[in-house]
């Protein structure tokens, strides 16, 4: 690896070299402030990948809400501002087309990668209409259910603590699986485990760097090493596993036919493309399936797993919270869970969930591309710019949020015009078309969990943290291990 990185290096000072002996000087134009960078690679080696998002902040504070940063021969926009992102997401509808994203959608034949064109207009119709409408929501319920059911009887069964980010994301994927294809799985299921893993890969390649992007004259160092051969390994992969699920749904056994299948996303895609076969491929169903697994389950987790961060780390709006509840519902028997109707009880709860996407928003950056020249708010934008919108930045903006660092659910109790203000699904055109589906559960697996347990730290274990790892998503970095506690309105026995 040393050898490869010297041998870029020499590349790179001679091409360098090459370019500013027989390039022609250009027309400046007038762009935003940001840091300098070097010939060729332009800002690549200062993007500190490790600390993204406090990065990114730290260039508005410097530069202004809007910094110009250069990758490779890509321009790039670094939006701090909740106004002009609106103004973006409201009239640019193109992501910037990235190497590992495409392969892994079929080409953009998605919802999430797809360029805006009539085939996406088409898909999200569809999508709103037949596979995310209220009533198909309410469809899923008993997957939802059960699914939280599940989770619950494990914590209940546990004699030590839970890793609540490892169940967590056992529960919304075993969700996601039972809407879109009717089958969920034990976590030690070794079908469960490699799905996991194909999944777990799939969102490194989308997040990594490829040369093809943004300097073409090194793309042959995406093959020498190894991350092209990681992609088509990883797209093969899970390509086998959506067609194996489509030849089940087209073929079922007599074991495999159950009212579930019948119900569930991938049943109702096959229909669809029976009416529309000219327009709906199977490649625009093995696409929808990758946003289902890549968005869904890991959105869920994340916001899961961050709301009870958030709630460890302040004692006394854990306590409001479980009293909210508790009060709310009132005292159920030992094992008796809420259900899904129970949750308009749960104001307050609700109000919790928001303000911990706020502070730790489940995509906290957001990806537009320029398509022509033009001026935005002042700014001359290049043809080709890729914007990133820092929705994590937005969110703690002093300028629109009163003490912007600290949680304070009481802020979207009442009035809140949260949406001028943060970006937690996306937006625009291009907003979250799952984003009801992905708060109901979360919803009820928190209301659960903070009605039937109290939580602690288990001895000897370190401090609570929020450091987060790089990605389209936004994890915890360490595991969150909490000691589930039964309270003393079931039993005064403490699990451990």
């Amino acid at each position: 690896m040393n050898t490869l990185i010297v041998m870029m290096m020499i590349i790179l000072v001679i091409t360098v070299m090459l370019i500013r002996t027989t390039r022609k000087k250009t027309k400046n134009k007038p762009l935003a402030a940001g840091p300098r960078g070097v010939p060729l690679l332009g800002n690549l080696l200062q993007f500190d990948k490790s600390n993204t998002l406090s990065y990114l902040q730290n260039l508005s504070h410097n530069y202004g809400p809007v910094a110009l940063l250069r990758h490779g021969s890509t321009p790039i926009r670094v939006v701090s501002s909740a106004a002009l992102a609106k103004q973006i997401l409201k009239t640019h509808d193109n992501k910037p087309s990235v190497l590992g994203q495409q392969k892994l959608s079929y080409g953009g034949a998605d919802i999430a990668f797809s360029p805006h064109n009539p085939h996406w207009k088409e898909m999200r119709r569809l999508c709103a209409l037949h596979l995310f409408s209220p009533a198909k929501l309410a469809s899923f319920r008993p997957v939802r259910e059960a699914q939280v059911a599940r989770m619950m009887a494990t914590l209940q069964a546990r004699c030590s603590a839970a890793n609540l980010s490892e169940l967590a994301m056992s529960l919304a994927s075993n969700i996601i699986c039972g809407v879109a294809f009717g089958r969920t799985y034990d976590d030690d299921e070794y079908e469960k485990k490699k799905l996991d893993k194909l999944v777990l890969e799939a969102q490194a390649l989308m997040v990594s760097f490829y040369f093809s992007d943004h300097l073409r004259v090194f793309s042959w160092v995406d093959k020498l090493s190894g991350l092209l051969g990681r992609l088509d390994t990883n797209f093969d992969e899970l390509d086998a596993f959506y067609q194996q699920l489509i030849d089940e749904h087209i073929h079922p056994s007599s074991s495999q036919i159950n009212s579930e299948t019948k119900q569930d996303i991938l049943h109702h895609m096959i229909q669809l493309k029976r009416q529309k076969p000219d327009s709906i491929t199977w490649d625009h169903i093995k696409a929808l399936l990758m946003n289902l697994f890549v968005a869904g389950t890991d959105t869920v987790a994340a916001a899961i797993v961050w709301t009870m961060t958030g709630l460890m780390l302040r004692p006394a709006i854990m306590k409001k919270t479980q009293e909210h509840i508790r009060q709310a519902i009132g005292c159920k028997k030992q094992g008796e869970m809420i259900e899904e109707d129970e949750l308009e009880k749960l104001p307050y709860l609700k109000a919790v969930v928001m303000e911990a996407l706020r502070l730790y928003p489940p995509a906290p950056l957001l990806y537009r591309i320029e398509q022509q020249s033009q001026s935005i708010d002042g700014y001359e934008i290049e043809e080709g710019t890729t914007f990133i919108i820092n929705a994590w930045a937005i969110a703690r903006d002093p300028e629109n949020w009163e003490d912007p660092d600290e949680f304070m659910p009481e802020r979207f109790i009442v009035g809140s015009d949260w949406e001028l203000r943060m970006l937690p699904f996306g937006g625009g055109r291009r907003g979250c078309p799952g984003m009801g589906m992905g708060m109901i559960a979360t919803h009820l697996a928190l209301a659960n969990l903070l009605y039937s347990f109290d939580w602690a730290l288990p001895p000897s274990a370190p401090a609570i943290d929020t450091d987060a790892l790089p990605g389209l998503t936004m994890h915890k970095k360490n595991p969150l291990i909490l000691l589930p506690i039964v309270p003393s309105c079931f039993t005064s026995s403490p699990i451990n």
